[in-house]
């Protein structure tokens, strides 16, 4: 972590919260932060970081998984356990070979990761482009009006879900890529071009929207194991398909493959 700490400063500063207990690591990524115009907030210890994420209500929170007294993992199960907490933007910071680990974090509902050693410029553009995202649907939600399936309906701008009357618990990515996709049924959506198209990535780990499709699926599937709304086109990507006799708002051409969950 040894680059020039240039970094252009966010049209909107936030409110970030490190949690990490290398004290270089955290002083590092702090410095690039603060000069990028934030202001920053660290915790040394798991209990600590849990008690600031819910007391000082970060904008975002920048969270290692290997901490003392409590792991990043179970302060992100309690924190999205929490009203307040459901949706906070949460990046962590993963050790090169916790690749389980890692799945684990964003099946839990983390935002994004970044892989030590990591390059503190690319850290900052991550928590920019998520605060962006978090941002903007906080503001006005996903362009366009109310979007029903089925027993799906979903309000983007109050950014509200709900299944046969029941409100969802999405996240901020699961709700954007759900109304991603009923805006384009029938249309099979690359890995790659889904990241791109609906969370502004060009680049990260692919596998990443393999979780987060993962994770809707088990909110809005009969059976998750046997997913029939989002399929898995093998070798190509996935499809939203509505319920029979529903519409959903989009358009786009019907594309054939063999669907599964993935």
């Amino acid at each position: 972590m040894n680059e020039s700490p240039t970094t252009a400063g966010p049209a909107q500063p936030g409110r970030i919260l490190v949690v990490d207990d290398d004290p270089t690591v955290a002083e590092v990524v702090a410095g690039y932060l603060t000069r990028a115009g934030h202001h920053v907030d660290r915790a040394a210890d798991g209990p600590q970081g849990l008690a600031l994420a819910r007391s000082a209500r970060p904008d975002l929170l920048v969270l290692d998984l290997m901490l003392p007294g409590m792991d990043g993992l179970e302060i992100l199960r309690r924190l999205r356990a929490d009203a307040d907490g459901a949706e906070l933007p949460v990046v962590l910071l993963t050790a090169k070979g916790d690749e389980t680990d890692r799945i684990l974090g964003l099946e839990l509902g983390a935002d994004d990761y970044v892989t030590k050693p990591f390059s503190p410029r690319e850290l900052v553009l991550r928590v920019q482009s998520v605060l962006r995202r978090s941002r903007a649907g906080a503001a006005a939600g996903p362009a366009g009006g109310r979007l029903v399936s089925g027993d799906i309906a979903l309000d983007p701008q109050a950014r509200r879900a709900h299944r046969d009357g029941r409100e969802l618990a999405l996240t901020l990515r699961e709700f954007d890529l759900l109304a991603f996709l009923l805006r384009h049924p029938h249309t099979v959506f690359p890995r790659q071009e889904l990241m791109e198209r609906v969370w502004g990535w060009d680049f990260g780990d692919l596998s990443t929207v393999t979780v987060h499709v993962r994770r809707l699926r088990e909110k809005i599937e009969d059976d998750p194991a046997a997913p029939r709304l989002i399929s898995t086109v093998w070798g190509v990507g996935y499809r939203y398909d509505p319920a029979a006799g529903s519409t959903a708002a989009g358009s786009g051409q019907a594309a054939g493959g063999k669907g599964g969950p993935e």
